[in-house]
């Protein structure tokens, strides 16, 4: 990666655009700010403020990169989960062989810091970005580029796009199979697979590179659905090959990838089992959302569960808000809501109270509505909280906890924030 591209986060000045941060830091650059090397609870932050934990982040970036060498998978986190790149540059270096994402923007973004290796899920039909793409790929020899395919109507559009840019590196393309009926996007079936393959191989500006899914749209999905699923993935590459379809393109490795946060452990299980086929296959493994995990949504899915002796993700953020009403015995709101909490699976959980310096588990204290600026929390009669109390929130679903915080501290377990990440959504 660029390396001084992620060092100039450092200069970016401290203002009013970023929540949380103190009042008083307006002015320094971030990197200042962070060799100050303030205390998030006594130096000047303001509630609410997200914190991302620099030790439970480091232990989720070792993990997993451990999982994947374990299991012999070449690994693509889905960085639209953090759109940050310095937690692209920390992935890369714990062993990641490159970024997925989902639209040109987030591409965009990784190539300005340097991502030298970027898997689109998604089909690519927009032509400005198409001429952009091109012109990347050909000023940049280094740079790999892959993206789905489903249809031959795609193919056709970027195949019209890159000529008209006068692409002279084909961009490289996965058909992608569906996870069934009723599923995302993706090819249906097997034979309709074929003809999107056939369109490809008749588009001068695109190489067929191998073939992709995710396996986390699968309906209904239990251990034996998502299996039944990959090994169809599995088998179309196996059939495109020995079909000869990869053959002649000059191709160093056929891709085969999936592989969301919830169904990982499938992913390793059945790719274990790809055959040899006519050149080395490069499997792509593109979980996201283990950079932080979460306290709902993937703490309840996430295949550690199901295979404890791999090791457990630990949740790394934590939302603090603070006691701004408690108008009953039963009732207190804090001042943290749908425009700072992620909501869209889960409502968030009331994990600690701070006061005076001292944490106590929120024992009594449930969150039961957000509204734009506070979280409802019905209390027990008994609980003991004041008006002033610090109440930290965890949050499900990471991917909608990024997006609402453009800085984040990365805070030690003793408060000591040593630096903040920078999103771009």
């Amino acid at each position: 990666m660029a390396v001084e591209a992620i060092a100039g986060l450092a200069e970016e000045r401290v203002d009013h655009r970023f929540k949380g941060l103190p009042p008083d830091a307006d002015g320094l650059t971030v990197g200042e700010l962070a060799a100050q090397r303030r205390n998030l609870f006594t130096d000047g932050f303001t509630t609410p403020v997200l914190a991302l934990s620099a030790e439970r982040l480091e232990h989720n970036l070792k993990l997993m990169e451990t999982y994947a060498a374990r299991h012999g998978l070449a690994f693509a986190p889905h960085g639209k989960t953090s759109m940050a790149p310095q937690l692209f540059h920390r992935q890369i270096q714990h062993g990641a062989w490159g970024i997925t994402l989902a639209v040109p923007h987030q591409v965009r973004v990784a190539r300005a810091f340097g991502v030298r290796r970027v898997f689109l899920a998604n089909e690519l039909v927009d032509a400005a970005a198409l001429r952009w793409l091109s012109a990347e790929l050909d000023a940049d020899p280094t740079f790999r580029f892959v993206c789905y395919v489903d249809s031959v109507r795609g193919v056709e559009l970027m195949d019209a796009a890159l000529t008209g840019a006068g692409a002279s590196r084909p961009v490289d393309v996965v058909v992608e199979l569906a996870a069934g009926e009723g599923a995302r996007t993706g090819v249906r079936t097997e034979t309709e697979c074929a003809a999107v393959a056939d369109a490809v191989a008749g588009a001068r500006t695109l190489r067929l590179a191998g073939v992709a899914g995710y396996e986390g749209e699968v309906p209904a999905a239990d251990p034996e659905r998502v299996r039944a699923y990959l090994r169809r993935l599995v088998t179309l590459a196996a059939g495109f090959d020995k079909e000869g379809r990869f053959a002649g393109a000059g191709l160093d490795e056929i891709v085969v990838s999936a592989g969301g946060s919830a169904w990982f452990d499938a992913v390793a299980d059945v790719f274990a089992d790809i055959p040899e086929l006519s050149a080395p296959v490069l499997k792509l493994l593109r979980s996201g959302a283990y950079v932080s995990h979460d306290d709902g949504h993937y703490r309840e899915l996430t295949p550690f569960n199901r295979v404890p002796e791999e090791g457990a993700l630990e949740p790394a953020f934590r939302l603090w808000t603070q006691v701004v009403s408690r108008p009953s015995a039963e009732q207190a709101f804090v001042n943290a809501g749908k425009r700072d909490a992620a909501y869209d699976l889960h409502l968030p959980f009331a994990q600690v109270v701070r006061r005076d310096g001292a944490e106590r588990p929120a024992t009594g204290i449930e969150v039961t509505a957000l509204s734009d600026q506070h979280a409802w929390l019905r209390t027990g009669a008994d609980t003991d909280l004041e008006v002033g109390d610090w109440v930290g929130l965890g949050l499900s679903h990471p991917c909608t906890s990024f997006d609402k915080w453009p800085l984040i501290p990365l805070v030690q377990a003793d408060g000591t924030v040593v630096d903040y990440i920078r999103t771009y959504f």
